[in-house]
């Protein structure tokens, strides 16, 4: 019997394999318990995915600054953290065999103004989204020792995650994070070495790169999300996106996802033309992968939207004489049903069925689509079963209050000196 192309194992450049080709992307979370530590309710839902069977798991945002957060609830890495809760989430994550990456990331100016903390970014460009703008504020330029600074946080969050546990970690350099926005000529107008030319913009993530594999061992994996686009006039654009993978080539990643997108322009969320195919709906950054890993000489993972075997085989099947993507990462589908990769192997229940919220605000409508899947989250995070809310709205709202109890308790604690 042929083995479906989902189901072989893959070995990654630094000799680690992963037992197959689906892997659960990252999602925030927003579970952080006191002191932005994981907790029980990380280790259960990590243990619950790592059941499911997919050979990647890749965690949320992972905070490399206590006082950079893409959410109240995000968790933090840094020096002088207690590794115990970590070492517990690894050994979850790891129960069954899959391998594990730590996502670690700054978010720059993409920081909630409602956190109290100062936005930083390549340059004082604010984040420019209609009617909620102001939720972001206007951020300040880094000097160069705080770049160098924020460099060395990278590396110790990386290092700190290898002893805990993790099996690697996935450089965040996507979705209008900051090392996304040092790479988009419309968020960074700097004229210094960090600014400029496209070689100039890539400095920040090339000198991460440089920073971890400096402090890790040489089995342990770095992986870099990198947008295939921003999807804004005159943003970071798939020359770009091309270029910088060549350059990777030669700096020991071994694995490169793409994705696509930002909060102002949020591809991520899998908005497309009406009318598209079923497949064109789901794996809506395939074809360009598939260009890219024509040049590129680490795998490639894409993420985006799948849902279904059939897409994810043809997806991963239809490759260019034999070089295409080689990894497929999940993500709501693996919120809706943790066992998506087991039951894929089965042949049974071969699609997830993923609520959308149709509402006349497509922007609002995104971010509560969003919010379905974190109810899921937090539902398996508890022990039970994904239950699709019957009100999207009532979600939303309650969302919102939760968001509000949980900056309350971040704020309390950076006020009584947590990790300053």
């Amino acid at each position: 019997m042929t083995v479906s192309p989902l189901f072989q194992p893959l070995t990654l450049p630094n000799g680690a394999m992963l037992p197959n080709r689906l892997a659960k992307a990252a999602m925030e979370e927003s579970l952080a318990a006191d002191g932005q530590l994981p907790d029980i309710k990380l280790h259960r839902l990590y243990r619950r995915w790592a059941e499911g069977g997919a050979g990647l798991l890749i965690t949320g945002n992972v905070m490399v600054s206590p006082d950079a957060l893409s959410g109240p609830a995000s968790v933090i890495l840094q020096q002088g953290t207690d590794l115990e809760p970590f070492k517990a989430w690894a050994e979850a994550a790891r129960s069954h065999g899959a391998a594990v990456w730590m996502q670690i990331n700054h978010p720059g100016r993409q920081v909630l103004a409602m956190l109290g903390e100062e936005a930083v970014s390549a340059s004082d460009v604010a984040v420019e989204i209609p009617g909620m703008s102001k939720n972001f504020g206007v951020p300040r330029a880094l000097s160069e020792a705080e770049i160098q600074k924020i460099i060395a946080r990278f590396a110790t969050t990386a290092a700190l995650a290898e002893v805990a546990g993790f099996t690697g970690v996935q450089i965040h350099a996507a979705h209008g994070y900051l090392i996304n926005q040092f790479l988009s000529p419309l968020a960074n107008r700097r004229a210094d070495q960090w600014g400029g030319s496209l070689e100039n913009r890539a400095r920040l993530l090339f000198e991460v790169i440089r920073a971890v594999r400096a402090e890790v061992s040489s089995q342990f994996t770095v992986s870099v999300k990198l947008n295939s686009a921003d999807f804004q006039k005159g943003g970071f654009d798939e020359v770009d996106a091309k270029w910088v993978v060549e350059q990777l080539g030669n700096m020991q990643v071994d694995l490169v996802e793409l994705s696509g997108g930002s909060y102002e322009s949020p591809a991520m969320q899998g908005r497309r033309e009406d009318g598209a195919s079923t497949g064109r709906r789901e794996a809506y950054f395939v074809d360009f992968a598939r260009e890219i890993a024509e040049i590129a000489e680490m795998p490639i993972m894409v993420t985006g939207g799948i849902r279904s075997r059939a897409v994810a085989e043809d997806a991963i099947s239809n490759n260019r004489g034999g070089i295409g993507v080689s990894v497929l990462g999940i993500a709501r589908a693996m919120a809706f049903e943790p066992d998506v990769v087991n039951n894929w192997k089965a042949d049974k229940s071969l699609s997830v069925d993923i609520p959308e919220v149709s509402w006349k605000n497509k922007r609002l409508a995104g971010f509560a689509s969003m919010v379905l899947a974190y109810v899921q989250i937090e539902r398996l995070s508890k022990g039970k079963s994904p239950k699709t809310p019957r009100f999207p709205l009532v979600a939303l709202m309650r969302n919102q209050m939760r968001a509000k109890r949980r900056t309350k308790r971040y704020r309390d604690w950076r006020a009584n000196g947590g990790f300053s």
